[in-house]
């Protein structure tokens, strides 16, 4: 049999994340109970002689604003959410999340939004309870023989606390604080004997270096403790991207799977109508028949030119090496491309630009960005009604070519624009589409170096923008 770990203290203390709201609430339990323990040792025990119902008070203080601030955390929801320096305070669960980012013209929404709101507020609230503890030990000193009390090293324990759980420059503040707090129970203080010596009330030689000494002190603990935190902090921000990275990287390699096998499967039963069809045209020809026989046939034809035609798109889509070749192409000459395969083509108004813009050389997959286009158009007309229209311009910017695909629907709210691209996610109609369009549109822009961005205002329509490169030719082959 395996011996038994010992147990500590801290076995018993509730596992929370360092930095996190929880983190702080165990903390402050634990100061209360060893607040309350050294002052039952002093009165109990060694039997000093100080003002034991003022320090019974200050605890009491920090137990009810503890209480207040547990409930304000479970009110809240928000007792696991981490604080994180830059006030970034987010759950693991929404950064998890899809990262598009909503900037609509006269209200710009924010990624996550309701949890950067959560996390000023969590900050806020901790920066107040630090502060108070602050004061709190600064009273209790006073009672207790001021800077002469051993328990004054416990400035710099407040300090190191707050450069975990708050922004930089509101730590600076807890130093200026504990500064202030060190400087006045200094010189007021009411005396305990039994300490040993006493600070003179005085300013000498040795006050100044006492002093100075915790100025420079408190300054390193500050600095290189919340540089620490903040350096970690960025790793596991890191770390997250690349984990979510690899994910995305998963989902596309799957859906490049299903889409080649699609392709596959469908082809054979593809070519066998297109066989079919031919045949019987070739049989029909010398037939006397009704004129909508051949329209039939003619659509058959046509329909079947277009399956081909999206088999191959989904195919450039989903990032098919064969489909992903790079060719020199224009701007101009790649609007073209995308409108050739658009639906409702007198829905789109596409803005005539400057020969600089339109000529501009381009040097990407043509296909795959015109179908990626193409779906930002398709989604514009389908959000935009039976009789609204969707706006399509191209602009040069810094050595990007941007596309905006501007409809005139209902536009979105913050959720929807929060997921939207998320595979599997539409907010179609059942049988209109299955929520891999934008999803797999994003991954061919992102995949090229570029962004896409969406604004969109609640009853005033959605915009689009493509960002794209413009590559060098030499850095690719065609």
């Amino acid at each position: 049999m395996q011996s038994a770990k010992p147990r500590s203290l801290f076995t018993f203390i509730p596992a929370a994340p360092i930095g996190s709201s929880t983190w702080l609430l165990h903390l402050r339990w634990f100061a209360t109970a060893g607040q309350l323990i050294t002052i039952a040792f002093a009165a109990l025990v060694i039997g000093l002689e100080m003002n034991y119902g003022a320090l019974t008070c200050l605890v009491v203080v920090t137990a009810l604003t503890n209480l207040v601030y547990a409930w304000w955390l479970r009110r809240n929801q928000l007792a696991e959410l981490p604080s994180v320096n830059g006030a970034e305070a987010v759950d693991q669960a929404s950064l998890d999340s899809s990262d598009a980012v909503a900037e609509p013209d006269a209200l710009e929404f924010q990624p996550h939004a309701s949890q950067r709101e959560a996390g000023w507020r969590v900050q806020l609230v901790a920066l107040g309870l630090m502060l108070l503890d602050l004061i709190t030990l600064t009273v209790m000193l006073y009672f207790s023989g001021g800077a002469a009390n051993p328990f004054s090293f416990f400035y710099f324990v407040n300090l190191a606390v707050g450069a975990v759980m708050i922004r930089p420059s509101a730590t600076w503040s807890l130093a200026a604080v504990a500064t202030v707090g060190y400087t006045v129970v200094l010189f007021f203080y009411q005396p305990v004997e039994d300490l040993g010596q006493i600070f003179p009330n005085h300013l000498g030689l040795r006050t100044i270096g006492l002093m100075l000494a915790f100025v420079t002190c408190a300054s390193v603990v500050t600095y290189f403790v919340s540089r620490t935190s903040g350096l970690l902090r960025a790793r596991e921000r890191q770390l997250r991207e690349s984990q979510l990275a690899q994910a995305a990287d998963r989902r596309l390699e799957a859906l490049t799977t299903l889409a080649a096998g699609a392709a596959h499967e469908l082809a054979t039963p593809l070519s066998t109508i297109d066989v079919i069809a031919r045949e019987l045209t070739r049989h029909l020809e010398s037939v006397p028949k009704p004129a909508t026989v051949d329209q039939d046939l003619k659509l058959i034809d046509h329909q079947l030119d277009l399956c081909r035609h999206i088999l191959q798109r989904m195919r450039g889509a989903a990032g098919d090496s064969m489909a992903q070749q790079w060719y020199e192409t224009t701007v101009g000459d790649l609007i073209d491309a995308t409108l050739e395969g658009i639906r409702d083509p007198h829905r789109v108004d596409v803005i005539d630009n400057s020969e600089e813009v339109e000529n501009e050389t381009l040097w990407m997959p043509e296909e795959a960005v015109a179908q990626a286009v193409r779906n930002l158009i398709h989604n514009g007309l389908d959000a935009s009604g039976a009789d609204g229209r969707v706006r399509v311009e191209s602009r040069l910017d810094q050595g990007n070519v941007e596309f905006i695909i501007t409809d005139q629907g209902e536009g979105m709210d913050v959720e929807t624009l929060r997921r939207i691209g998320d595979p599997f996610f539409t907010t179609k109609e059942p049988g209109r589409g299955i929520g891999l369009g934008l999803y797999l549109t994003r991954n061919v822009i992102s995949q090229l170096g570029g962004t896409l961005d969406f604004k969109s205002i609640p009853g005033q329509g959605t915009r689009a923008t493509a960002s794209l490169p413009v590559s060098n030719p030499q850095n690719h082959q065609a």
